[in-house]
């Protein structure tokens, strides 16, 4: 149990560098869309490779930060039976999401990905717009990144959720336990 618990740990910090790391490209998209409209508008003048790089920037921080989202427990579920459940029902819910849902989907964007993605690098694929940027295939690679950061943060949900269930979850830092509080809310307004 200890060495699952060392795993969880590894896997959550991975993602937690990934996500900090990815999630100032939120500054980078606002500077360059600022920039953009600004040349546009006050100069008349506009580059399709700036264009290009603030749609690109989003595309590689959403995907870059979805293991950090699951990671923080922010993306989109259906709370109307998780959230008041007691602790050893959610880490259940979130052991059967897993098997059932989370993994064959990471496992199904690899598989149709992995082609999409080596076709890409085998022409070194640019933008499709004139003047547009170059390194494309480097954007879609992110797809692959994707797939693997989502997937490892799911078995680290699940050897949380194992660890809970078999009264072992003292063995996981206090941040990646299940906590007693029932809402996002509730924390940030303490």
């Amino acid at each position: 149990m200890r060495a699952l618990a060392a795993v969880v740990t590894a896997i959550s910090a991975l993602n937690r560098i990934i996500g900090q790391v990815f999630s100032w490209l939120a500054l980078g998209i606002v500077v360059v869309c600022f920039t953009v409209v600004v040349q546009r508008y006050v100069f008349a003048i506009s580059y399709v490779w700036m264009q290009d790089l603030y749609i690109w920037l989003n595309g590689a921080m959403f995907t870059a930060v979805a293991g950090f989202a699951l990671l923080r427990d922010d993306h989109v579920r259906v709370d109307i039976f998780y959230r008041p459940a007691p602790i050893p029902r959610k880490a259940l819910i979130d052991l059967i999401g897993v098997a059932v849902f989370l993994l064959p989907f990471c496992v199904v964007v690899l598989v149709y990905g992995m082609p999409f993605v080596q076709r890409s690098w085998s022409y070194y694929e640019a933008s499709a717009n004139v003047g547009g940027m170059p390194g494309l295939f480097i954007l879609k690679s992110f797809i692959i990144g994707f797939a693997v950061l989502v997937g490892l943060q799911g078995l680290a949900l699940a050897g949380r959720a194992i660890l809970t269930l078999a009264g072992r979850d003292g063995l996981l830092p206090e941040r990646l336990r299940y906590s007693l509080k029932t809402d996002h809310l509730t924390e940030a307004a303490e």
